[in-house]
């Protein structure tokens, strides 16, 4: 018998990914503020040295290492806060060798 996730459900789909999307623009503003930070910390640190090359490194570099974060994690948190995690069909649950309980 195949189990059915409760993402099938319209509503509950509907609910998890709004929530998801709602995740993805606060961390793109906690993206920005990192990269604002990075940017103000080389700055500092190296005066004249800071060039544009290394402006458009950081921001990209920080900023899609913060926003590829929080899309991983966040669908983490949609799997299991819908539900979608338990709806799997285990192949080790009649397995002797196997202890669930650890």
């Amino acid at each position: 018998m195949v189990k059915h996730s409760p993402l099938d459900d319209r509503t509950t789909s509907d609910i998890a990914w709004a929530r998801y999307r709602r995740l993805m623009r606060g961390m793109a503003l906690v993206s920005f503020v990192a990269v604002i930070v990075a940017l103000a910390w080389l700055r500092y640190t190296l005066g004249d040295q800071f060039t544009i090359h290394m402006v458009i490194a950081t921001a990209a570099g920080v900023g899609l290492s913060v926003m590829l974060g929080a899309a991983l994690m966040g669908l983490v948190f949609l799997s299991s806060g819908s539900g979608h995690d338990e709806a799997i069909d285990d192949p080790f649950a009649d397995d002797p060798d196997m202890n669930h309980d650890r």
